[in-house]
């Protein structure tokens, strides 16, 4: 019996299917990263125009909460996240992006690369400057000038979410996202207990980080939807 015009050759070979790495950006990437790095940016212009901001009374007590700098766990736990987001934290991304290079990913490793490392850079050094806030006083830590926003929270933020990208599929990814809150969460807590830091410092520095790499995850798209996800999924990254 001859085949149905309407059945597939059964000599043709199917495309590959849509893989899940990497992931897709959300509908309304591009919107919500903008309103997102909005934030943080006009609260710092805020900070460069008032001398109290209304929120500085919420770092205050919050400040006077955290604690002093005496030895124990607590300030030990802090201090080793104060090291983990501190120069080793660029070895983190700088290892992911050179792990996705090994295997051909290098679109990936490119995304990796301009959200965590570049963009540090570009968004928060500048802001830092342009704001200029002092950090609380008798830092447990060694710092650098320009509390606002916290480099180090961004930098968490911006790892969780390349790695969430061009790393793990989707049900782990709900996991992984889980753990990336905590471990946020763990670096804005670490950046009030030493004193390094106001608690507005450490939410501009998270919502920085999530806006950057969203609008980012919207403009590699392209790349990493279009072209490298299908030849992940085709096996192809190397031809």
């Amino acid at each position: 019996m001859p085949p149905s015009p309407l059945s597939p050759s059964p000599d043709a070979v199917p495309p590959p299917p849509r893989h899940h790495l990497p992931a897709s950006p959300p509908r309304h990437a591009l919107a919500c990263g903008l309103a997102l790095l909005a934030a943080p940016l006009s609260a710092g212009l805020l900070l460069r125009t008032v001398d109290r901001p209304f929120f500085q009374g919420i770092d205050d007590s919050w400040a006077a909460s955290a604690g002093g700098p005496a030895a124990g766990p607590a300030t030990g736990l802090a201090t080793v996240l104060d090291r983990l987001g501190g120069p080793l934290g660029l070895v983190l991304p700088l290892a992911l992006a050179g792990g996705l290079c090994v295997y051909g990913r290098w679109r990936s490793a490119l995304y990796v690369f301009a959200a965590a490392v570049l963009a540090d850079m570009l968004v928060v050094l500048p802001l830092k400057q342009l704001v200029g806030r002092p950090r609380p006083p008798y830092p447990s830590v060694l710092v650098d000038d320009g509390s606002y926003p916290s480099g180090q929270v961004f930098s968490a933020v911006a790892l969780v979410v390349a790695a969430a990208v061009v790393r793990f599929p989707p049900r782990p990814r709900r996991w992984w996202w889980l753990f990336g809150a905590a471990y946020t969460g763990a670096m804005m807590w670490s950046r009030t207990r030493l004193h390094a830091q106001w608690l507005s410092d450490t939410l501009a520095g998270a919502l920085a980080g999530a806006g950057v790499c969203l609008l980012l995850w919207r403009a590699f798209a392209p790349l990493l939807e279009e072209e490298e996800a299908e030849r992940v999924a085709a096996d192809s990254l190397w031809r």
